[in-house]
């Protein structure tokens, strides 16, 4: 199992450098100069999106949890179609019209009142939630090293990070995209294979499911988690709530629209990435609860770890082996591409567009975007190595921060001529506090901060552009 896995960390790594020949410029780095195909960027999107939350975080939920998680999946199969299939081709168009490579750049264009301001507060969002998020990555890679090979957490960690750090920070989009495609192939046949294991193993054996749900847990069988009336429908809203962050709201996401070609790819992708997330979800709730028929809830000490049991229990060592490399597959492709929109933000964002006042040289930018890649990277795997948070309820976190923080002044930009920059700085302000101030004073655990931060962001963003007339916007040439 070792030589397998350490031999998919060097092809991973291998795969990275090759592409990093590719990336000769600024444009490159951040958006891969819109040279790649829609269905690598699809893939991609996917990997990206997916992460150690899904693999690990949902798994152990459902498992720990039982079938109620089931409105999770719905909540995140919806927000994804509605990126694709409504948002995927305006975001292309509006970046385009812009010349904008990052989402802070497309505000500051489309809304140049505020521009400095607009670019500060979109780069405090992303890096600070992003830092989490990617430790969320680093700790997941962790724990299932430590599960497969009994190495130190500490150590699965620092081998995770190191090989993520080398090729983003080389490669930039050309390299990420390129090794999400592999990653992406690789974790929808963990997600497809398992649960048709799992499925034979129930039906072939001396298994009754609703026994074993009863036994697990109260609630385990029930939609609703066993609660009735208002719980009931607080608990489906609270899972659902992973809807809104997809609406325009996750930036390592919306590079991927604003990377593509044409509408076409823009199709061909939309087609792939809907297929792809309806059988993953699928498969996650199998894993899921099938995990809780065939080996009862008190399998695993951390119930974030019962995809790995799980696939060295029924398979052979190197099937699980190559299985669990695509569980690592999540947590690599989300880290480096969050680290690289992390990086993008700080060096065309805030260097170049407030700094140099948008006279930076590219070869200039691009040292810088490989600096802070490096430098995002470090602090998160220093957050990975010091919190014991699960990873299910840190990237909730960082969803909430960053998705409900953007979507709705991208939203608005998209679709109401009124909305101006003062709109959009109350959206993304607002977005921030409400997210730290109701995750701080607990509140998050009667109503998501998911779901509360996108209401109330979107509701002021509404407001201050009705009291408040804005300049006409300037024309692009």
């Amino acid at each position: 199992m070792i030589i397998i896995f350490v031999g998919y960390l060097v092809l991973t790594m291998a795969l990275g450098l090759w592409q990093a020949l590719r990336t000769k410029t600024q444009s490159d780095f951040v958006l891969g100069a819109s040279k790649l195909p829609g269905w690598m960027l699809a893939l991609s999107e996917r990997a990206t999106g997916e992460s150690a939350w899904l693999l690990l975080g949902l798994t152990g939920f459902i498992y720990a949890h039982g079938i109620s998680g089931i409105w999770i999946g719905v909540g995140c199969l919806l927000g994804i179609s509605t990126a694709w299939i409504v948002l995927a081709r305006k975001f292309r168009r509006e970046a385009s019209k812009y010349n904008s490579l990052t989402m802070p750049e497309y505000f500051s264009a489309k809304f140049p009142q505020k521009a400095n301001t607009i670019r500060i507060l979109s780069t405090l969002i992303i890096v600070f939630f992003f830092i989490f998020y990617v430790g969320a990555q680093f700790a997941g890679a962790g724990k299932t090293i430590f599960t497969t090979f009994g190495l130190n957490p500490f150590w699965g960690q620092i081998i995770a990070a190191a090989v993520i750090l080398v090729y983003a920070t080389i490669g930039g989009f050309i390299s990420v995209v390129a090794v999400d495609t592999f990653q992406s192939i690789l974790m929808i046949t963990t997600l497809v294979v398992t649960p048709i294991v799992i499925i034979i193993h129930i039906l072939s054996g001396p298994y009754c499911i609703p026994e074993a749900v009863a036994a697990a847990s109260r609630g385990a069988g029930s939609l609703t988690g066993g609660l009735t009336g208002f719980a009931a429908g607080l608990l489906i809203f609270n899972n659902l709530a992973w809807f809104f962050g997809y609406l325009g709201g996750q930036p390592q996401l919306n590079a991927r629209f604003m990377g593509m070609r044409d509408d076409r790819n823009v199709k061909i992708g939309r087609n792939i990435a809907v297929s792809w997330t309806l059988l993953a979800y699928i498969g996650v709730v199998i894993i899921g609860m099938g995990g809780l028929v065939l080996f009862g809830p008190n399998a695993v000490p951390d119930e974030e770890m019962i995809l790995p049991y799980i696939l060295k229990q029924l398979f052979p060592w190197w099937l699980a082996a190559i299985l669990l490399a695509g569980a690592v597959a999540a947590m690599v492709s989300t880290a480096q591409s969050m680290l690289l929109v992390a990086a993008s933000s700080v060096s065309q964002d805030i260097y170049k567009g407030i700094i140099k006042k948008g006279k930076a040289p590219d070869g200039k930018l691009l040292t810088i975007s490989r600096i802070a890649t490096l430098g995002i990277g470090i602090f998160s795997l220093i957050l990975a190595l010091t919190t014991s948070d699960l990873i299910y309820y840190i990237v909730s976190y960082a969803w909430a921060g960053i998705g409900c923080s953007f979507a709705p002044a991208v939203l608005l930009s998209f679709y109401w001529d009124r909305f101006g920059s003062s709109g959009v700085v109350t959206a993304l302000f607002t977005g921030l506090t409400t997210t730290v101030i109701w995750i701080v004073s607990g509140l998050d655990k009667m109503i998501t901060a998911r779901a509360v931060t996108f209401i109330v962001a979107m509701t002021l963003a509404i407001l201050v552009t009705l009291l408040k007339k804005e300049e006409k916007h300037i024309p692009v040439t």
